[in-house]
């Protein structure tokens, strides 16, 4: 799943590049050769990934469908774009998530404080009705789901010495988690609500959360002493000052939604404008600082191609929760053998096939080593493949009912797509890095995921299903065109790189 989401093979430090691992020697070995925190770490991942999943894959319908069926009646494009700006504000979260890591209170605690908002929220979706319970749910949810996915990587890293060989197999036991959580949630939470109603499955949802909280608390006094420290504290003298700041920015944000200058038909709108402008001013900081060399200067302008192309490649492939799951409810043949499956359940094709072909890719690189494709030309090749399987939606369109295999097949490319961009992601954006920006780099790429998100909700409000054709070909043509043009021009970002691959 997305999410650097997600299907990312986790890196070491993500959102906090300062954070060290323990150098102490593979001496606990009683999950599997694995350190025995390892398994509750996996397990309130899983959980948390079962259940914004879980909760994601339902979500668009509760907003869309009539209140006979159990919904809001949220017009369907106005509903699409809210939930593009519910998970462009989930990536933007994760900068916070990490910034309250980093400089207050560490990673664990983060996580732990993290865990009980997302449960709260999803207590919130399944208790609450109406749109109160929507607002407070998705923001909990939203909120938390940064914190966690900012530093529960950072919490496997620092179960391992540097030299610890057991440290990539412990990070794709990890991965599995993520991605056996975002395969079962939708398929629990779909079942519960076209059998019981939307609030079971949100209820499915905050018992997921329960229980990956509950393992966990039993095991986090466990954790190295590194995953307690605070990487770089901020001074007391500055916490004023910071404290000032945030609460500024709450005050312009509840001014502008109490002014109605930015509402349910703009927001997603404005969430785009918002991590368009956080990303140029990372860009001018970086670029104005005098502690970047040339060297680095010229790998931060090679960044800014694989920034646009990252934001393109997302805007197309996160419409798996907003065009996607639009078709798979109005025009996928859901029958099975006289039994209809629930819609939601097309949002776990993409877990399976990561969880298939995520192995194999990382065996091919390992292969083909010093041989195999630049950051920049798998960057190119994932966003092609994105753009080919919109145009494979053509031969589908203006006719009956969709066959689910035909489905499956272009979820299988989002699947290819995925696995030659987004594992690479995190990875380039830290050896592109400035020494002295290392974090705000990090911060770069996650707001490339949080526009592409955004941009998701807005564009699959474009969608026709009485004229299928133009929003086909314009997306899926676009991110073809925009994949030539960076294939191009990888021999210069290759230079700009400075030597790195």
């Amino acid at each position: 799943m997305s999410t650097t989401h997600l299907s990312n093979p986790p890196a070491t430090t993500p959102g906090d590049p300062s954070f060290s691992p323990s150098a102490k020697a593979p001496g606990d070995t009683s999950f599997f050769g694995h350190p025995k925190m390892l398994a509750s770490l996996f397990s309130v991942e899983m959980w948390e990934r079962f259940s914004f999943y879980g909760m994601q894959g339902i979500l668009l319908y509760y907003m869309y469908f009539t209140a006979a069926q159990g919904g809001l009646e949220i017009p369907q494009a106005m509903a699409a774009g809210l939930v593009g700006a519910y998970g462009g504000g989930v990536y933007l979260s994760t900068i916070l998530g990490a910034w309250l890591a980093d400089r207050l209170f560490g990673s664990e605690k983060v996580l732990f404080g993290a865990a009980i908002l997302i449960m709260a929220g999803h207590i919130g979706l399944a208790l609450v009705p109406g749109i109160p319970g929507l607002i407070a749910g998705l923001v909990l949810v939203g909120v938390g789901s940064g914190g966690l996915k900012a530093n529960a990587t950072a919490l496997v890293g620092s179960l391992y010495g540097e030299k610890d060989e057991r440290r990539d197999a412990g990070f794709s036991i990890f991965y599995m988690g993520i991605n056996a959580g975002a395969l079962i949630g939708p398929l629990v939470t779909g079942w519960l609500q076209e059998s019981q109603g939307f609030h079971w499955g949100f209820g499915a949802a905050a018992i997921g959360m329960a229980i990956g909280l509950v393992i966990y608390s039993l095991g986090r006094k466990k954790l190295p002493e590194a995953a307690q420290r605070v990487p770089n504290p901020l001074p007391a003298a500055q916490r004023t000052r910071y404290g000032l700041i945030f609460g500024g920015i709450a005050v312009i944000i509840a001014a502008l939604l109490v002014t109605g200058t930015v509402n349910p038909e703009n927001l997603a709108m404005s969430m785009a404008y918002a991590a368009i402008g956080a990303s140029v001013l990372y860009f001018a900081l970086i670029f104005s600082s005098k502690k970047v060399t040339a060297v680095e200067r010229g790998r931060v302008t090679a960044f800014i191609p694989l920034y646009i192309a990252s934001a393109a490649f997302w805007a197309l492939f996160q419409q798996q929760f907003t065009f996607i799951a639009v078709y798979s409810e109005e025009k996928l043949d859901r029958n099975l053998f006289g039994w209809e499956m629930p819609a939601a359940w097309v949002q776990s094709i993409n877990p399976v096939f990561i969880i298939i072909f995520a192995g194999i890719m990382a065996a091919l690189w390992t292969r083909l080593g010093r041989k195999q494709p630049g950051s920049a030309l798998k960057f190119s090749v994932g966003l092609f493949v994105m753009g080919l399987a919109f145009l494979a939606f053509i031969p589908l369109a203006g006719g009956g009912k969709t066959p689910l295999l035909a489905l499956v097949g272009i979820l299988l490319l989002f699947t290819l797509a995925e696995l030659f961009l987004s594992p690479i992601g995190l990875s380039v954006t830290t050896k592109l890095a400035p020494k002295a920006f290392h974090t705000q780099m990090v911060a770069l790429f996650f707001l490339s995921v949080s526009l592409g998100t955004t941009l998701a909700g807005i564009l699959s409000g474009l969608y026709n299903p009485k004229d299928e054709l133009p929003y086909f070909i314009g997306i899926g043509g676009t991110a073809m065109l925009l994949a030539v043009g960076l294939a191009i021009a990888s021999p210069a970002i290759k230079k700009l790189m400075g030597g790195v691959r």
